[in-house]
This record gives structure tokens, C-alpha cells and sequence, in this order.
């Protein structure tokens, strides 16, 4: 991604969910490295658990002036997302999706969301929310894909831009973790491994 797109989508506007206030997007990265993870909609169970996922890695964010930032297309299921504690960073909405767009994180039509909600790749990974609890619903726009972009402080450079193919795609902790050169221990929610009626995690 060149710095043109940057410049494009830097000048969006976004709206901070505690306050109302709508900011362009450049202010997220001004003043420190900034992690934006791009929800597919808040009711979705596997960008719940991706948000629950990346949280964990808030600490070692905070320990390296790194800040985490969700950001939603739309309020819909917004306050049961903040209800339920699934995201341990700031939150704005993109109401008018243009970041999306232009990020290129692709919409879905009705044919092709459907082989690719039930494709391996969600399969696994609901497996793994429901066994952290972590449920959803179908409210809001199901159409929506999402990813992530980590930007260096002041934008001088795009450090990762990731586009969902699969609504089960999610950049690993340990890729983001590495790709920003801190440390940090935590893993990755495996699903749990079932013999006999015995599961372990």
C-alpha cells in the first residue's frame, strides 16, 4: 500500500464512540504507531473473538507506545460489543464505510457470503469462540469483510495492511507481535482437543 492511499484514507472521517466527536483518521496515527483492526460488524462472533484475541496484546502495546483502535462500519451492535468487554482498546465508527472502500476490504453479495461463512477457515475459528464463550448474533450489515493496518507514528509508513478473504481470516498475535519488533507472551485461543469425551485446551 503506497503512501498515496494513506494520504486518501487519513483524511476520512470517524467517530469516536465515547464521545461523538469525528476525527480524521490521520489523528489515530499522529502521535504514536497505531494498530487498527476493522470490524467486520460488532455482532459478528469471530470479530469478537479476534478483538478478544488482540487485547491481550493491549499491555505490551501500552509498554512500546503502541495504541490499539477498533473501528466498526456501522453502530449496530455497538453497545452489547462494549457491554461484553470484547475490546480492550478506543473504539470509532466509519459510518460511511469510505475506509473500508478504500482499503480495500471487500463487500459480499448475498451468493458469495454464504459459501465463504461456511468455509474451514470460520469453522475453526467459531470453534474456538464458543469454546471461550464468546457468541454472536446476525444483526447489522453481514455483507461487510474487514482486516487490519498498523501505521508508524506520524504515518511514515504503512507497517502492515491485512484484507480479510475469508470472514475467518485474522493476523495471528504472534505476526503482529513480530511485525511491530516487540515482545510480548501470549498465545493464540486454541480450540480445545476432544478424545473420548475428555477435552482438554
Amino acid at each position: 500500500m503506497g503512501p498515496e492511499v494513506l494520504e486518501k484514507v487519513g483524511v476520512i472521517l470517524v467517530k469516536n464512540v465515547l464521545t461523538g466527536e469525528m476525527v480524521e483518521l490521520k489523528s489515530l496515527w499522529k502521535e504514536k504507531t497505531s494498530v487498527l483492526f476493522f470490524l467486520r460488524r460488532f455482532g459478528c462472533q469471530i470479530c469478537r473473538w479476534t478483538a478478544k484475541e488482540i487485547s491481550k496484546l493491549k499491555e505490551s502495546f501500552s509498554a512500546n507506545d503502541i495504541q490499539l483502535i477498533g473501528i466498526g462500519p456501522e453502530d449496530v451492535g455497538l453497545k452489547e460489543f462494549q457491554d461484553g468487554n470484547f475490546f480492550n482498546g478506543e473504539i470509532y465508527i466509519d459510518e460511511s464505510k469510505q475506509s473500508y472502500k478504500d482499503l480495500g476490504f471487500k463487500r459480499y453479495n448475498a451468493l458469495s457470503v454464504v459459501p465463504a461463512a461456511l468455509g474451514k477457515k470460520v469453522r475453526d475459528v467459531v470453534t474456538k469462540a464458543n469454546a471461550d464463550g464468546v457468541q454472536g448474533n446476525f444483526t447489522g450489515d453481514l455483507l461487510q469483510s474487514g482486516g487490519m493496518l498498523i501505521v508508524s507514528k506520524g504515518g511514515e509508513k504503512v507497517i502492515l495492511h491485512f484484507i480479510q478473504d475469508s470472514p475467518g481470516d485474522h493476523v495471528p498475535l504472534e505476526t503482529i507481535v513480530k511485525t511491530l519488533g516487540i515482545s510480548a507472551n501470549v498465545t493464540e485461543s486454541q480450540a480445545p482437543q476432544c478424545n473420548e469425551d475428555v477435552c482438554t485446551r
